[in-house]
């Protein structure tokens, strides 16, 4: 069966492809139109599809639209309600459900040669939980979804069987903890549904100061569900400007919301866990991103191992989606890796850069190159298989630098234009992970935060935050042989088994995916090398 996943309704719009049960690719709309999340998720925009991903899901596999057999849109207005019906201030809404009800006619515009009838709405939370639970290598499981909303709800819980969901709970709106962390986010100066991951770190400098008055605003129900009310934000502390320094209690207030998130969050697995009794848990929805909540669950929840969905947001809910939809024809399997997206060969890459007339060389082993360059403090730009699916470099379109200088956490944030209290992730051997960090282990998807060993945390500091943790990303060899090759080079020059980890792009704009954002991010940016594939591309000779 040829199933194609869309997400377009909300943000992060994105497309993936299920063939005869089995993932082959999946991408979101911004790494190919270059517009940070796709689009804003405002009623306006909702008419936008992702066509360009979903049409390069179908030329990567030789596919037509008519060749579909079905596609799986990850919303059904059939289960929607006026705003005003569930609470939600939104007038605009409405424009939101109609071009739902009318994304097969756009879908097959789009995509001429698809046939209309062969759309498939599939509840928003629904797609959630199949792209954890279906996704995960695990099919027996609980799941949990948390994010802002979908059609009237913005929580569900269940339980998969052989990959056969039961759906166990579920919160209708308004009541919302994604809404709840939207808001504050917006509070803070930050873009709301964009940078609610500032929110996160921020509260790593705070203490929660204003968990108790917050508690009077979100509470458990006891049966599954939670309840929320408007937060009078600004009556705890003012608002922040956007681009204005932020103060001791504006740290205070996003530790207290982190807090609180983390109390719900606990009291909705253990009532999963009495119900399933299962051991292992899903995760998806947006706030399934936020790993230090997920690290709370790992360390005082009741299940014994934790899987989140890599892209756990919106956009992945178009693969939720497709295997859904494929689930119910063929047995479907877990997701191999998150490399979904695009990918070049060896000469392909060397013809971008013939044709941008860089010098260049082709040493004898990148891995080793980068290595050598990494030991003497360079910044490098790695560029190799496959771009990840979802918001987290994974050592395919990653920036790397040295973790033993404390200074290259500001030089990083510098030459990427954040804010100077965001931290970056260290990327260690699977096998060497235990040794350094204390946490869920493996974490292929850096997902979660590990404490840092007393006696690695003054020999790393670039990747230690200010709590003392780091968001680790574990690397396997078999998996990823040469950005393991690149680390054990970096371990015989150096003695550290680290590598500092960050996103391969500038501030505001999406992670870079083809070889002219490598180019033009390398151009733009204090980069010294850009290793492209088995290519090496030095500063030095460029702008010699």
């Amino acid at each position: 069966m040829r199933v194609l996943g869309i997400n377009a309704l909300f943000h992060d719009p994105s497309a993936a492809l299920v063939l005869d049960g089995r993932v082959v690719a999946a991408a979101e709309e911004e790494r190919f139109s270059r517009r940070k999340h796709g689009k804003r998720p405002v009623p306006f925009s909702a008419w936008e599809l992702p066509e360009l991903s979903a049409r390069w899901c179908l030329e990567h596999t030789g596919l037509d639209p008519s060749d579909l057999d079905a596609v799986a849109y990850s919303y059904d207005p059939g289960l929607a309600l006026p705003a005003d019906r569930v609470g939600l201030d939104d007038p605009f809404d409405h424009l939101r459900q109609e071009y739902a009800r009318r994304s097969p006619e756009f879908l097959a515009e789009a995509l001429p040669g698809l046939d209309p009838a062969k759309v498939r709405f599939v509840p928003h939370h629904i797609a959630h939980a199949a792209s954890a639970g279906q996704a995960s290598p695990h099919p027996d499981c609980a799941v949990l979804v948390f994010d802002g909303r979908g059609e009237c709800g913005s929580h569900l819980a269940g339980r998969y069987a052989n990959r056969e969901l039961t759906v166990l709970g579920a919160q209708s709106l308004p009541h919302s903890m994604g809404l709840f962390y939207e808001e504050l986010t917006q509070h803070l100066g930050f873009l709301r549904s964009s940078d609610e991951f500032k929110v996160m770190a921020l509260a790593s400098y705070g203490r929660p100061h204003f968990l108790d008055r917050l508690r009077e605003y979100v509470t458990l129900d006891g049966e599954g569900g939670f309840r929320t009310r408007p937060v009078p934000w600004a009556s705890l502390v003012p608002p922040r400007p956007s681009g204005s320094a932020w103060t001791q209690a504006h740290a205070d207030i996003a530790a207290s919301a982190q807090a609180c998130l983390e109390e719900v969050l606990l009291g909705l697995a253990r009532w999963l866990h009495d119900r399933t009794g299962e051991a292992v848990l899903t995760l998806a929805g947006g706030v399934a991103l936020n790993c230090v909540a997920n690290t709370r669950l790992h360390r005082d929840g009741p299940f014994e191992r934790i899987w989140v969905q890599p892209a756990a947001g919106d956009a992945g809910t178009a693969l939720g989606a497709a295997l859904h939809v494929a689930q119910q024809k063929e047995a479907v399997e877990a997701m191999p890796t998150a490399a979904l997206g695009r990918g070049w060969s060896d000469a392909e890459l060397r013809a971008w850069l013939e044709r941008a007339a860089v010098p260049y060389e082709e040493p004898d082993d990148i891995a080793e190159t980068v290595a050598e360059e990494l030991a003497r403090d360079g910044i490098v730009a790695w560029f190799q298989g496959r771009s990840e699916y979802g918001p987290r470099a994974l050592g395919h379109r990653s920036l790397l630098a040295h973790p033993g200088r404390a200074g290259n956490l500001e030089r990083l944030n510098a030459v990427k234009g954040r804010e100077e209290f965001r931290p970056v992730a260290p990327m260690v051997l699977a096998e060497r992970a235990a040794e350094l960090f204390d946490g869920p282990l493996p974490s292929p998807y850096m997902l979660f935060v590990h404490d840092v060993a007393d006696g690695w945390r003054k020999r790393i500091p670039a990747v230690v935050h200010v709590d003392g943790t780091a968001r680790v990303q574990t690397v396997d060899k078999v998996d990823e042989p040469l950005v393991a090759r690149m680390l054990e080079g970096f371990e015989r020059r150096t003695g550290l088994p680290v590598v500092v980890n960050t996103s391969l792009n500038t501030a505001g704009r999406p992670m870079v995916d083809d070889p002219r954002d490598a180019l033009e991010c390398f151009g733009s940016a204090p980069v010294d090398l850009l290793a492209l594939g088995p290519f090496a591309i030095r500063r030095r000779r460029v702008f010699a």
